[in-house]
């Protein structure tokens, strides 16, 4: 199996175009290994689509599938056209969680960053949790994927291993939820750290990025049809959210290197 290596402010992934082998998840537990394996936040593939130009699967470092990701779709539009698979600019990618829209901005022959529609967060009402005797109030919002937004000036490493990790599978969240720990800056930026289901905590989360800004918003900590800055770990992600719940992105997207493995 070749797959390249790529990542969208730190969040990586293991790139393989075709289909998905039998055994995949075994195969993504084994190489997302980041002392055994070739180390990343899990594997995409890219596969063929009767509904769009390209499919995309995702599977976390657990070797779960997850529906979407938003650094990850970056990275596919990325692949495609850098690798000329197509040579158009403006692309729609399956997903589990819809088909999303993607304007790559290249430099040269290379894509450098991808601005991607990425449908409507939808933003329920605060739920409050007790974990273990610690109060904890988090927004949830679901943007294709789950998302468990907790607005907090404590953003340190443990608080938000061992919360995020609680939050991840409990009840309330009979899928799991990615759990996103988010400082309020200023109306047009924000600071985010992340505990993704299935891959712990990441350098950066693209559909969390969205689901935090929809959470302010909702909040009116910032305005609709502005775009937001969140601070990730990994950098920046430009965000915004319409009037109407729906989601873009502006990102970068980054290849790392190209390698091989047997699947035996």
């Amino acid at each position: 199996m070749r797959f390249t290596k790529m990542q969208g402010l730190g969040n990586d992934y293991l790139y393989v175009y075709g289909t998905v082998p039998e055994g995949v998840s075994a195969i993504c537990t084994r190489l997302s290994d980041r002392r055994f394996g070739a180390g990343s936040d899990g594997m995409i593939f890219i596969t063929p689509s009767d509904r769009a130009d390209f499919g995309m699967r995702i599977f976390n470092a657990d070797g779960s599938e997850a529906e979407m990701c938003g650094n990850g779709i970056r990275c596919v539009g990325k692949y495609v056209y850098d690798k000329g698979y197509t040579d158009k600019k403006h692309l729609r990618i399956e997903t589990l969680a819809g088909i999303k829209t993607l304007e790559l901005q290249t430099t040269g022959c290379q894509v450098r960053s991808v601005r991607v529609k990425m449908g409507t967060a939808a933003v329920s009402e605060d739920l409050c949790l007790d974990l273990n005797g610690i109060p904890v109030t988090c927004t949830p919002v679901n943007i294709g994927n789950p998302h468990a937004v907790v607005f907090t000036d404590q953003l340190e490493t443990d608080r938000v291993e061992t919360l995020g990790k609680q939050i991840e599978r409990l009840p309330a969240f009979p899928e799991g939820v990615n759990v996103e720990f988010v400082q309020f800056l200023t109306g047009t930026e924000l600071r985010m750290r992340v505990w993704e289901r299935g891959s712990g905590i990441t350098a950066a989360c693209g559909t969390g990025a969205c689901a935090s800004v929809a959470a302010a918003v909702s909040k009116g900590f910032c305005a609709p049809g502005s775009w937001i800055t969140v601070q990730l770990d990994g950098g920046p992600l430009q965000i915004m959210i319409d009037f109407d719940g729906n989601a873009e992105m502006i990102g970068p997207a980054e290849t790392v290197y190209e390698g091989e493995t047997s699947l035996c």
